[in-house]
């Protein structure tokens, strides 16, 4: 239902920046980028060695050396018979010569070369011949995609010195509870310090939001309506705390005030089960052109983790114009067995420290992180994934190969 919900929302209402190369990364590509020339524009050389005519090295004769060029350099050439021509790694390959032998693989002797018996040589050895890679006006990346090193180091290639990507939407974050005190404040009898907002934040900034924290709501009628009253600026809203079952579970009503369609109120996962999505209507109640989608997520930090990791991060890369966002998950080899300790039919994700530097051939191995549940804020701080334990499990077993969420 998330994913449905996602495909249909556009990118921030379509608006994109011109953003110059250096501040792209994490970024989402807002435009095509075609190469500007053929990739490579010229027959390139792979190897240090020697540029020749594989039919000609093959005899294991000796060829005169002709000429040497290095990168940089125009090509040489063209290329008299039985003759080489020394060549640099990333240099043109002069006219004539369709192989590149390696210079560890010859024998020389004075200005002359020959490819040392047994080797043998074929025509397009060690070279990468001109548009192998790309040819001019060849659409290389689409729009939606998300700039890391490589995608930059190819707008690098093209002559892309500014990119066109898509604004970051920018997210409401809005926390709710009498309990809440500011992260400098000292709590009182019964109170807790805000650890969900800066939590939330840092997770919309990894997605590729604009986190806009918003001041804590009181778990009354009128603070919440305030609230969300503001919130309605926001391209996504998500409410940390107030949705499940209690006297002062006050979040669904408010928003049921703004009209508010709700897509679910629960999912059958441990943590994070009161789950909340929908959507704010556009019209005259909320002064909105476009639906404003919310999430209301478990107040428990853990749970509010889960929660956005498995669903709300999919809405927010849709609103930055990743169609590609989501959970990610990965395979690894359990250490140690795992109990279940949880009622059947909810799927369970467990704290957990996964080693992702394996010896050679060997997945991951994950452990799972002790926890006295999802309020456990120093189990979270020392886990890096989540194992995850089918609802039909009872137990996981030391070397099961299980999926584990990635933080």
């Amino acid at each position: 239902m998330v994913a449905e919900a996602a495909r249909k929302l556009q990118p921030c209402g379509g608006v994109a920046e011109h953003v110059p190369l250096e501040h792209v990364a994490g970024r989402v590509l807002a435009q095509v980028l075609a190469a500007d020339d053929d990739q490579p524009p010229f027959a390139r050389s792979t190897r240090d060695g020697f540029a020749c005519r594989a039919t000609e090295a093959a005899l294991h004769q000796w060829l005169a050396v002709a000429g040497a060029t290095h990168a940089g350099q125009a090509a040489g050439g063209p290329l008299p018979p039985s003759s080489a021509w020394e060549i640099m790694t990333g240099a043109p390959v002069p006219a004539g010569a369709d192989a590149v032998v390696m210079v560890e693989h010859v024998e020389r002797d004075g200005d002359r070369v020959r490819l040392a018996a047994p080797r043998g040589a074929s025509a397009g050895d060690n070279i990468v011949a001109r548009g192998a890679q790309a040819r001019r006006g060849d659409a290389l990346l689409a729009p939606g995609t998300v700039l890391g090193p490589a995608q930059i180091a190819l707008a690098a290639a093209c002559g892309c010195a500014r990119l066109q990507v898509y604004a970051r939407p920018r997210v409401a974050i809005l926390t709710t509870g009498d309990e809440l005190v500011p992260v400098e404040a000292p709590p009182g009898p019964g109170q807790i310090r805000n650890s969900n907002a800066p939590m939330l934040a840092a997770l919309v900034t990894a997605a590729g939001g604009d986190a806009w924290v918003l001041p804590t709501a009181a778990d009354t009628p009128a603070s919440l309506d305030a609230a969300l009253a503001q919130a309605l600026e926001a391209d996504l809203l998500l409410i940390s705390g107030g949705v499940s079952a209690g006297k002062f579970d006050l979040v669904e009503p408010a928003l049921a005030r703004l009209g508010a369609s709700f897509h679910f109120t629960g999912v059958r996962i441990q943590p994070g089960k009161p789950l909340v999505f929908g959507e704010l209507p556009a019209g005259e109640a909320t002064g909105r052109r476009r639906a404003l989608p919310f999430f209301g997520l478990p107040g428990n930090p853990v749970s509010s983790a889960v929660t956005f990791l498995l669903f709300a991060a999919r809405v927010l890369g849709a609103l930055a114009g990743n169609g590609q966002a989501g959970p990610r998950f990965a395979l690894a080899r359990l250490s140690r067995e795992t109990d279940r300790h949880a009622k059947p039919g909810l799927t369970r994700f467990l704290p957990a420290l996964c080693d992702f530097n394996p010896s050679a051939e060997e997945l991951p191995s994950v452990v799972t992180v002790p926890w006295q549940g999802s309020g456990d804020q120093a189990a979270f701080a020392r886990s890096n994934c989540f194992v995850v334990v089918p609802e039909e499990a009872g137990r996981l077993d030391a070397d099961a190969i299980v999926r584990i969420l990635l933080i």
